[in-house]
């Protein structure tokens, strides 16, 4: 798979400057950080998190991990947890498990940033697949996804 129909012509319509770039496939944040020679601190990750009966998108740095409680607090939801694969395959049918990008707007899911992502000037993150990343500015990112940014990650 390659870089998801639906996430190139959202960023081509809005005139957005990107980078794609092929790696070896790889599965993990940390391996595709190394894979693309990034710090990990750059590479946005995605993690699904399950709260009242929906999906929310957490997008973190690569070097960072959900801290389940303070989602729990940002949420406003005590049940709050992380979904399943089999909880958000469906929801991405464009891309591999794993590999989705970090924009939920154009999957119809609220985005939450943590902080920490929102201080980089650029980021790189999967572009749908486990061979491709796409690197853009951070603040053209924030402008087409409009997250909410909050803290919700600790570094591992």
């Amino acid at each position: 798979m390659t870089v998801t129909r639906k996430l190139k012509e959202f960023l081509d319509k809005n005139k957005v400057p990107y980078k794609v770039s092929t790696h070896q496939e790889v599965y993990t944040a940390q391996e595709v950080a190394a894979s693309v020679h990034v710090h990990g601190k750059e590479l946005a990750k995605v993690v699904m998190i399950k709260s009242q009966n929906k999906l929310i998108m957490t997008v973190l740095p690569a070097s960072h991990r959900v801290n389940i409680e303070k989602t729990k607090k940002l949420l406003k939801d005590p049940e709050a947890r992380l979904a399943t694969e089999g909880e958000f395959k469906s929801q991405f049918p464009d891309c591999d498990v794993g590999a989705m990008p970090p924009f939920g707007n154009i999957y119809n899911l609220d985005v939450y940033v943590d902080k920490s992502l929102a201080e980089d000037e650029d980021i790189v993150f999967q572009a749908g697949s486990h061979v491709e990343t796409i690197k853009m500015k951070y603040k053209d990112y924030s402008r087409l996804a409009n997250p909410n940014v909050a803290e919700f990650a600790e570094h591992l």
